[in-house]
C-alpha cells in the first residue's frame, strides 16, 4: 500500500494523547444543509441518523426500500462509518408511489424528517458539518491544551484532508496510481471519483505540509492566490493592500493547488514552491491532467467557528463548526495524538 508520511503541526507537537471514538457517540456529525426544501416535486429528500454505517449503504438501504436503482439516490456529502451522523438523502421517486420510510427505522438507522423538492441533492451543496466530539483517556499537559485552544482561535489550523480521503493504509492511493497505469481500464464512475480525488488530496496535503514547515501557511507569500473566506472566490495578491489585515481577520486566505491540467495560477515564489513539491508526484500529477480534471485551489488554512471547549477529568470534549469539504480530524491534529479506534 501507498505509504503516507506524518504531517507538520503549524504549533509544534500535540498538548495530550487521548482516545476519539471509543464509542461512536464520541464522534457525532450534523450536516447543514444549504438549501430549503420546496414542498412538492418528484424527489423526496429524506433526513437520516445513522450509526456505525457509511452513506454509500444507506443510499444502497434507501434505494431499494423505494425499489429504484440507486443512480436515483444522491447525497451532499459523505459521513463517517464509526459515528453517529445526520445527513440529508434525496431520492428521485417521479411517479412512483413514495414507501413508509419509517419502516427503516431500528437501532442503527432512523428517519428524522421526509420532505418533497423539485431537484435531488447535489454532491457539496452544504452549509457546512457540526461536530460534537469526545476524547477520553486523555493524558499529557492541560494547561497547554487550553493555550493551543485560545491559539486556534485566533489563528485556525491548517485545513489537510483527513486521513479518511486515502483509504486504509493509503489504499486508493495505491488504486489512483493503477488507473493512472492503465487508463483504458473501465470501472464505475464512483470509483473513480474517490481515486482522482485522493490523488489531489495528496498533492495539495504535501504543499500545504511543506509551508507549515516553513511557517508560511498562514502568510502571502509573492505570487500568491488568495481565496475570499466563505467562498471559492479567488485573486491574485499582486498590486493589493491591505492583505494581511485581511488576512488576520479571516476574510481571505492563502491557497494550494486542486491539481488538473493547465498552468498553475500562481507566480515568483509561490509558483517555485509548488512546482518543487509536485515534481516529486509527476507520476500523480500527469495523470489527473490526463483525467481532463481542471487546475482549482483550496484555502490553506481552516477557520473552525463557534469552537467551544470543556475538560471532566481525563475526557475533553470538542463542538465546532466547519465548511463543506473540510476535515474534524485537521483540528484535533494540532489537539492531541490519538488513539483513533476506527483505524
Amino acid at each position: 500500500m501507498y505509504s503516507l508520511s506524518p504531517l507538520a503541526t503549524a504549533y509544534g507537537a500535540a498538548p495530550i494523547t487521548g482516545t476519539i471514538r471509543a464509542t461512536p457517540e464520541d464522534f457525532q456529525v450534523i450536516e447543514i444543509p444549504a438549501f430549503s426544501p420546496s414542498g412538492d416535486g418528484e424527489h423526496c429528500i429524506v433526513h437520516i441518523r445513522k450509526k456505525l454505517m457509511n452513506t454509500a449503504h444507506v443510499a444502497k438501504l434507501l434505494a431499494r426500500h423505494a425499489n429504484l436503482p440507486q443512480s436515483r439516490v444522491s447525497w451532499a456529502g459523505m459521513k463517517d462509518r464509526n459515528a453517529v451522523t445526520e445527513q440529508w438523502f434525496s431520492v428521485h421517486l417521479a411517479n412512483k408511489p413514495e414507501p413508509d420510510w419509517s419502516a427503516l427505522n431500528d437501532d442503527k438507522i432512523k428517519v428524522l424528517d421526509v420532505y418533497r423538492h423539485q431537484r435531488k441533492l447535489k454532491k457539496g451543496v452544504l452549509k457546512g458539518n457540526q461536530f460534537y466530539l469526545r476524547i477520553t483517556d486523555v493524558k499529557g499537559d492541560i494547561d497547554a491544551l487550553k493555550a493551543r485552544y485560545e491559539t486556534i482561535l485566533d489563528h485556525g489550523v491548517p485545513n489537510y484532508f483527513g486521513e479518511q480521503r486515502f483509504g486504509f493504509r493509503g489504499r486508493n492511493l495505491h488504486k489512483a496510481l493503477a488507473m493512472f497505469r492503465k487508463p483504458q481500464r473501465r470501472m464505475p464512475r464512483h470509483e473513480r471519483g474517490i481515486y482522482l480525488s485522493a490523488a489531489r488530496s495528496l498533492l495539495f496535503n504535501t504543499v500545504l505540509d511543506r509551508r507549515v514547515r516553513d511557517k508560511s501557511w498562514n502568510k502571502i507569500l509573492p505570487g500568491e492566490i488568495c481565496m475570499l473566506n466563505g467562498s471559492h472566490s479567488i485573486f491574485p495578491s499582486e498590486n493589493e493592500t491591505g492583505l494581511q489585515q485581511r488576512l488576520d481577520n479571516f476574510d481571505i486566505h492563502p491557497t494550494g493547488p486542486l491539481w488538473g491540467e493547465g498552468d498553475l495560477p500562481t507566480s515568483a515564489n509561490c509558483k517555485m514552491l509548488e512546482i518543487d513539491v509536485i515534481r516529486k508526484f509527476e507520476e500523480f500529477a500527469q495523470g489527473l491532467a490526463d483525467a481532463r480534471l481542471k487546475q482549482e485551489r483550496r484555502s490553506l488554512r481552516l477557520e473552525p467557528r463557534f469552537f467551544q471547549m470543556q475538560v471532566t477529568g481525563d475526557t475533553v470534549s470538542f463542538n465546532f463548526e466547519l465548511p463543506p469539504g473540510a476535515y474534524a480530524t485537521a483540528v484535533l491534529h494540532e489537539l492531541l495524538i490519538s488513539n483513533d479506534l476506527d483505524t
